[in-house]
């Protein structure tokens, strides 16, 4: 699929929703040879990148966001789906001059979960897919009329303990983030479900709206279109 579902931070318990722009549903384009994701892309609850703060090794500020995951399992997840997964490393993407971790993870329940253990061993049973996460990455703004994206070292994959200790350090920035030690921005921390948050709050005392359950939009057939981009490998 190629929907851009995100994490709607400004909104109250902070919903998946598709991303628009220009008031237009915001899809990913197709950088041939790759159609839409190239895994199951989501992201860590009860993460933060900090944009206060500067990485000590990609010397750029966080992205503001939860932690990107891409989960690199046989089955495709339903969107809002929960699983738990095995980390096994991590890119750092540096997307319009901000740090932005991609952590690569298998689900635990995939055949091959118990193979996986860190970064090496995806390259051995799943050869060449992070060179092509790590081209999809680099170009796939391009079509949009973005430069191609950079990265932290050189697009190497740091190993599962480089990566065990991003994770913990952006949940602990969202531990301060959610006590009120940083400034929140515009992000709301409304909740029901963190006992220590000064934001908690009744579900009975918001302004919920009932389901809804509408046909899905029209699909514009130009999001079908390849783009063939200089540089980009088969």
């Amino acid at each position: 699929d190629s929907e851009c579902a995100q994490i709607s931070k400004e909104d109250t318990l902070n919903p998946i929703k598709q991303d628009t722009k220009k008031g237009k549903l915001r899809f990913v384009r197709n950088c041939f040879p790759h159609k839409g994701y190239l895994w199951n892309y989501g992201a860590f609850p009860q993460t933060w990148e900090d944009p206060n703060a500067t990485h000590p090794e990609t010397k750029a500020k966080g992205d503001n966001d939860p932690l990107d995951v891409c989960e690199i399992g046989e089955l495709v997840a339903k969107p809002g789906e929960v699983k738990q997964v095995k980390v096994l490393g991590t890119m750092a993407l540096l997307d319009e001059g901000e740090t932005d971790w991609k952590i690569i993870v298998i689900d635990v329940n995939d055949p091959l979960a118990p193979k996986l253990n860190d970064i090496e061993d995806v390259e051995r049973h799943l050869p060449g897919l992070l060179r092509a996460t790590n081209e999809w990455f680099r170009i796939y703004k391009i079509p949009d009329g973005k430069p191609e994206n950079q990265f932290a070292f050189s697009g190497e994959c740091k190993n599962r303990k480089y990566a065990m200790d991003v994770v913990r350090e952006c949940a602990e920035a969202w531990e301060k983030l959610i006590t009120g030690k940083t400034s929140k921005g515009e992000i709301s921390l409304a909740n029901t479900s963190v006992p220590h948050s000064n934001d908690r709050t009744d579900a009975a005392k918001l302004n919920i709206p009932k389901g809804d359950n509408q046909p899905p939009a029209p699909i514009d057939p130009s999001i079908d279109k390849w783009f063939y981009i200089s540089g980009a490998s088969a």
